[in-house]
């Protein structure tokens, strides 16, 4: 009896169909193990062809536009850094270069990113414990990238700052800065002269050729009565004058004869560029009494000198906080500015001072007066004393009034640090 396999009409005995058959089954069956994984995609494709053609296209979307915008930013910063290239080359080879200054479009990209947000991270990465035998190693990178020098740390030991943060705001030795005796006027800090001089026409120098504007960067006078305070131990009393609000019909181009107070004075200006590897506090660069604290909460841009060249006003953009007072030769004013990674600006005296915070809006400022009522005058600071710090390099901005006949006595680019003189009488 025959059956029949394969092709039809072509019959074969039994027991050669049964073996084909079963030979037939085998092949059968290691086919379909061999093409299971094959078929999978392949049923999916057919069953959910719009899901797979639609998924990528919309992947596509997404991604297309952040590429356009990395090639493009990454562009951008390539040729700002060219830029720059070139301009300290020209400068090298002691040729004048004329600052370029971004457009209104360029500064509001750039205030866009979120710096602030960025900052509260980094703060609080900051604050992140590090085990023992990790201290050494971060520290001793971030030494050799920026050349701090710890001979001059009162503590040397590297393990013994828990954290980031401890390692930027280290103290010096007691020695390693000594302050100037005399001179009326010493760096409040470590770092680097952006600017010196009077102010002109009521516009602060920010580096050469690009200026801001005095009243945008302290803000409208209000009343500040000031009433004498005592002199600090073995220094000059401070006895400082009354400042009041101008008339209501004063025209707004004599902000600067507002802050200038006696007859003779002019008012100078010192910007101070605190790198990455400076000191981290600040001190007070005289003796003077402090009645006022304005803080302006603002975006956390880079203050480089670089930055400095191409932002105009950044002082006045960036979050600040402005302590203005009375020396012996009248108004006398330390501004700590914030920048990336600065947000936090801390000043010893003053514990309600909370920057870089959410609930602050931009765009206003929020004051605090030292001098009140039971025959207080503000606080009385000695030159050299602590003022307070950064969490990270910054820019200490000091405007003052003083007789004409004060001159610095360095120039800019200078590097200068704490306790030196700035000037003469």
């Amino acid at each position: 009896m025959a059956a029949s396999v394969g092709r039809p009409g072509v019959r074969l005995p039994r027991g050669v169909a049964v073996r084909r058959s079963g030979v037939l089954h085998c092949e059968d069956t290691a086919l379909t193990h061999f093409l299971q994984p094959l078929m999978l995609p392949l049923q999916a494709f057919g069953t959910s062809t719009r899901k797979v053609h639609t998924a990528p296209a919309r992947a596509l979307l997404l991604l297309r536009p952040l590429r356009i915008l990395l090639v493009a930013g990454g562009s951008y910063l390539g040729y700002r850094q060219y830029e720059s290239y070139r301009e300290r080359q020209l400068e090298k080879r002691g040729l004048e270069v004329a600052p370029r200054l971004a457009g209104h479009w360029e500064v509001a990209l750039y205030k866009s990113v979120p710096t602030r947000l960025l900052s509260r991270a980094w703060g609080r990465l900051n604050r992140v414990e590090l085990p023992r035998w990790l201290r050494r190693p971060v520290y001793g990178l971030y030494i050799w990238t920026f050349g701090v020098d710890m001979t001059e740390a009162a503590e040397q030991d590297l393990r013994r700052y828990r954290n980031l943060s401890e390692f930027f705001r280290r103290r010096l030795k007691p020695q390693a800065r000594p302050v100037s005796g005399l001179h009326g006027v010493v760096s409040p800090a470590d770092g680097r002269i952006l600017s010196c001089g009077p102010v002109r026409d009521c516009e602060v120098e920010q580096v050469k050729g690009v200026t801001y504007s005095l009243e945008s960067f302290l803000g409208p006078r209000t009343a500040q009565p000031l009433a004498p305070a005592g002199g600090c131990p073995g220094g000059r009393g401070v006895s400082p004058p009354g400042l009041s609000a101008p008339p209501a019909a004063e025209p707004a181009g004599s902000f600067r004869n507002q802050l200038v107070t006696r007859d003779g004075n002019e008012l100078y200006q010192c910007v101070i560029y605190l790198a990455p590897g400076d000191y981290h506090c600040f001190h007070s660069p005289t003796d003077w009494t402090v009645a006022h604290r304005r803080h302006f909460p603002g975006s956390l841009m880079s203050v480089s000198p670089g930055m400095a060249r191409w932002i105009k006003e950044l002082f006045c953009h960036n979050e600040r906080v402005v302590l203005s007072g009375a020396w012996q030769h009248g108004f006398f004013s330390l501004t700590a500015v914030g920048a990336t990674n600065v947000g936090s600006i801390r000043i010893y005296f003053d514990r309600d001072l909370h920057t870089n915070s959410p609930r602050h809006c931009q765009g206003s400022y929020n004051d605090l007066s030292f001098a009140g009522g039971a025959g207080r005058g503000g606080v009385t600071l000695c030159k050299g004393d602590h003022l307070g710090e950064f969490d990270l390099g910054s820019t200490v901005v000091l405007i003052f009034e003083a007789p004409r006949h004060f001159s610095f006595q360095l120039q800019a680019g200078q590097r200068i640090r704490f306790g030196e003189a700035l000037g003469s009488l």
